[in-house]
């Protein structure tokens, strides 16, 4: 990490480019102290967050060492006490408090009482979301690579990810959470995860332009054309993810295969995914639209805790990141055997493991 001022600028620097700028419950605790500092200090009249190296701001959290985590605990946890092998309660995981650093960052952001201005260069996915998406000038350019990929490895969208996505335009939050898609700059701008384009080679000039002048002078000075999201276009999304749970929404993708080859290909991404982790993500960013920022960090914290002690999460960390084999074995192995019990327990607070927010 590294913090620096220039002129009137705060600068945030996410520095382990080696490790794709992963963030560690170290980084965001600094962030936080950090932006507590800047957002009273008369000096600093704006913040701007980037990451060091070429690759981009971040792709996430570090999810490799979430999954040692598990494995950790997998040992010294208790037996199962459900059918996807969720064990007992017990142990504390260390993820517990890396979540809970990280989510407090993520709601701070998005109260920042300064412009925030969040420069998504290339991947900007999962937790670099969440150090991005919430800010006041979020900035894609033309190798952002955007999204929120985590039922790709069985878990669900988090640091707010679920209330962004639940209020992107009709349905397409929905489809992009569901499929863990990667999203260019007029994709996440039309989700409304970003709200200008740039060109990468102005960066430099634009924090420049940053440290003598007001972000939304500069921002407007340097951002250029975007063309249209296929999102927007896309009638059959907000057709097949009207439906009211994940079945109908396989449903209706499936009718819509023959004329909408694109809906074919969404339903095949849905089937190969962890079962559990896209009836989680269907419920969660639906019941997100109802709940403010606070509300659905506080949700998505109750999920974690359960997800950490679930067998996909650890599987699909596995499959994709640790083996890479690509071959995730899901269980339960289906649909149809995540019924309402097993859902409703992903989403019931554990006594002691309730994350706690700042008050407004």
């Amino acid at each position: 990490m590294a913090f620096e001022t220039r002129g009137h600028l705060g600068i945030i620097t996410l520095n382990r480019p080696k490790s794709l700028n992963a963030l560690t419950q170290l980084m965001c605790e600094a962030i936080l102290v950090q932006l507590e500092d800047w957002a009273v200090d008369d000096a600093v009249a704006q913040v701007l967050v980037r990451g060091a190296g070429e690759k981009g701001l971040s792709a996430g959290g570090d999810v490799v060492g979430v999954h040692r985590d598990m494995v950790e605990h997998q040992e010294v946890d208790g037996g199962p006490v459900l059918p996807d092998g969720t064990p007992a309660y017990q142990a504390h995981f260390a993820t517990e408090d890396f979540w809970a650093a990280e989510y407090r960052m993520n709601l701070t952001i998005a109260r920042f009482p300064k412009p925030y201005v969040a420069v998504m260069d290339g991947l900007t996915l999962g937790g670099g979301l969440g150090l991005s998406a919430h800010g006041s000038h979020r900035l894609v350019t033309e190798h952002t690579r955007a999204g929120m990929p985590e039922t790709t490895i069985g878990f669900s969208p988090d640091v707010g990810g679920t209330h962004l996505l639940s209020r992107a335009p009709r349905k397409t939050g929905l489809h992009a959470g569901m499929l863990g898609l990667h999203l260019d700059a007029a994709d996440a701008i039309h989700l409304g995860l970003a709200d200008a384009r740039i060109d990468s080679a102005d960066i430099a000039a634009l924090i420049d332009a940053l440290a003598a002048r007001g972000a939304d002078e500069v921002v407007a000075e340097f951002t250029r054309d975007v063309e249209e999201s296929a999102l927007a276009s896309a009638d059959w999304i907000n057709h097949a993810y009207s439906g009211g749970d994940v079945d109908i929404i396989l449903a209706r993708l499936d009718a819509l295969t023959e004329d909408v080859p694109e809906a074919g290909e969404a339903a095949g991404v849905i089937r190969a995914r962890s079962p559990l982790s896209v009836r989680v993500a269907h419920r969660a960013i639906t019941t997100a639209g109802d709940l403010s920022l606070a509300g659905a960090l506080l949700q998505e914290y109750t999920v974690g805790v359960h997800m950490l002690r679930s067998h996909d999460f650890r599987e699909g960390i596995r499959a994709q990141l640790v083996d890479k084999d690509r071959s995730p074995q899901w269980r339960p192995p289906t649909l149809a055997d995540v019924d309402d019990d097993l859902l409703d327990h992903f989403f019931t607070p554990v006594p002691h493991k309730i994350l706690e927010l700042p008050h407004d």
